[in-house]
């Protein structure tokens, strides 16, 4: 039972840091150091993925009338613009999808530690806040996702890499901030974020499981399902509220809250926790 009740901790978790841009894969690695779960850590390894399922359907069941293209109902049966809207999120999940299929395993390896949470963490919430700065007043280029070119998109997938090079960047963060730099509006680079998401996870996760194999105990399906289950129902939350959120602020409030949970970090595993 306490297993499980970690595995509703990191759901809600996942749900929450997923979409907003402050990197969910780097609060997942720090709440694993404070709050450990009593498994193996190939199961840790998969669980950090796959969790991250219930999060992208959240996504799916939102958006489901803007990235669904078949309509049977109507006499316009196939959608073509939602068909266009698609090869463009698989254009900009190109070099992300390349370098997680050939590096995955060394990227964890070497780059998953506080160190690299901490500085990305700083990094990307001092670019946040500079963009945003020069962003201001500043009218946007892209209104819309259907005014996203193949070039826009695969540039702000080149962006994406960065993320799933070094985590703490957050991969909703690096998105976000390609787009903005390239006059998208924010609505629309969170909406387009979102839709990256989902080839990117469900590869992701297939991936692990297929690593892992398909022979879970009781106890590790349990905590699988309640993590997902849970992050998917705080996603729905969060994805509402950061839509409204974003069409009467910017991203500022977040880059500063990177930089002092990036300083925190740096303070406690690299002074506090070696005092105790």
């Amino acid at each position: 039972m306490l297993e499980i009740l970690k595995a509703v901790v990191y759901g809600i978790v996942e749900g929450i840091t997923e979409w907003l841009p402050v990197s969910s894969t780097g609060h997942m690695i720090l709440l694993e150091e404070i709050m450990p779960m009593d498994v193996t850590q190939e199961f840790w390894n998969m669980f950090l993925v796959v969790v991250q399922l219930g999060a992208i359907l959240a996504v799916v069941l939102l958006f489901w009338d803007r990235i669904f293209p078949f309509h049977f109902e109507e006499k316009k049966i196939v959608d073509w613009n939602i068909i266009n809207l698609w090869c463009k999120i698989l254009v900009a999940c190109i070099p992300a999808g390349i370098v997680g299929v050939l590096f995955d395993d060394w990227l964890e390896e070497h780059l998953y530690n506080f160190w690299v949470v901490a500085v990305m963490l700083i990094a990307v919430g001092i670019i946040f806040i500079l963009v945003e700065e020069r962003n201001r007043g500043v009218k946007p280029l892209i209104r819309t996702t259907a005014e996203l070119d193949y070039k826009v998109a695969f540039i702000i997938g080149l962006f994406q890499l960065v993320a799933a090079v070094f985590p703490g960047t957050s991969r909703s963060g690096a998105t976000i901030i390609g787009a903005l730099m390239l006059g998208v509006s924010r609505t629309v680079a969170a909406e387009f974020t979102f839709y990256l998401a989902i080839p990117v996870m469900f590869g992701a996760s297939f991936l692990k499981l297929l690593s892992f194999g398909l022979s879970f105990t009781g106890l590790e399906l349990g905590i699988l399902l309640a993590g997902m289950i849970v992050s998917f129902l705080v996603s729905v939350i969060v994805i509402r509220f950061l839509m409204g959120y974003i069409k009467r602020h910017d991203f500022k409030v977040f880059g500063c809250y990177r930089i002092v949970l990036g300083v925190l970090v740096l303070l406690y595993f690299g002074v506090i926790e070696k005092i105790i």
